[in-house]
């Protein structure tokens, strides 16, 4: 279990009268903000639900912005204002630490959910099956930058109903806008999730050891892309080591059980760095990702082989 060296504490300040906490963190969108949290108070619920909003001292007008939503919807918008920008990681797991509903949804401030029964559709499948820690559904994709490109499903193939870890543990396939988590079912973050570049993947899978995923087939929710533009190589040669350094921190904490998974996924990440580095003719990097593709393959022919 991933558990051990744990210091965030949730789970212990449930409210049984509050069914959603959603989870939301913002730093300078103050083009997007408004839409997001439109989007939450446009629900329709027969339960109770809050937005727990953490603002990292944008520079911006993000936070005169939610100051006002706060001001105008005092029972639904709880406002967690940082005296200094503090980090997205930081302010994600502050936040986290203020949750009090039976359930956890997230929003990030760019992004917006587009069906008003979203909460309660996830909420009636996560109570009607009580074996599933979490939910997630489609969602359309906005490419900010190209506006000439239609909007695209984020899932084009057939997907299955119900997901396991098994199907996670080799890295992320859900968006951050579409999750709802049982609340309770991870009672401490542990030290190390602090240390992660990124938070939502290795909480879906602290949230899959207790349960399945289960999945809607609708899309109830869009994801803007809008970086000004492509990534540059260095932005994806950065994602693509960040996520090689995220699997293989929770691979270990997971007793290398899926090796074969894991092995498979940051060779994959690897090639695509290699390709990027020889197009980039930046041969340090290229030299780096070939040693690194060598060591990978020697640990899953060692482990394959015991």
């Amino acid at each position: 279990m991933l558990t051990g060296d744990c210091r965030v504490l949730s789970g212990s300040r449930i409210d049984a009268s509050l069914k959603v906490s959603i989870l939301m963190i913002t730093y300078n969108q103050e083009s997007f903000i408004s839409q997001a949290i439109d989007s939450v108070l446009m629900q329709k619920v027969n339960f109770d639900y809050e937005i727990v909003l953490g603002e990292d001292c944008s520079t911006d007008k993000t936070r005169n912005i939610v100051i006002d939503f706060q001001r105008r919807y005092p029972d639904k918008v709880r406002l967690l204002l940082r005296e200094y920008n503090s980090g997205m990681m930081n302010n994600f797991i502050h936040t986290f630490q203020a949750l009090k509903g039976q359930y956890i949804a997230m929003l990030e401030g760019d992004d917006y959910w587009t069906d008003p029964y979203k909460l309660q559709k996830q909420v009636d499948l996560l109570e009607s099956h009580r074996n599933c820690s979490m939910t997630f559904h489609n969602v359309l994709v906005i490419n900010e930058d190209d506006q000439t490109n239609e909007p695209q499903k984020y899932y084009c193939r057939p997907m299955k109903t119900f997901y396991s870890l098994e199907d996670i543990v080799g890295g992320n396939f859900i968006h951050t806008c579409s999750v709802m988590y049982r609340s309770g079912l991870v009672k401490e973050l542990p030290k190390w999730f602090c240390e992660m570049p990124i938070g939502d993947w290795p909480l879906h899978v602290m949230h899959a050891q207790h349960g399945f995923l289960g999945y809607i087939d609708e899309v109830l929710a869009a994801h803007r892309k809008h970086r000004g533009g492509r990534w540059s190589s260095k932005e994806r040669i950065e994602i693509l080591d960040k996520s090689i350094f995220a699997l293989e921190t929770v691979h270990r904490k997971l007793g290398l059980k899926y090796e074969g998974k894991v092995r498979a996924s940051i060779d994959r990440w690897l090639r695509e760095a290699l390709r990027i580095s020889l197009a980039d003719r930046n041969f340090r990097n290229v030299g780096l990702y070939a040693r690194r593709l060598m060591l990978n393959a020697f640990k899953q022919m060692t482990k394959t082989s015991r």
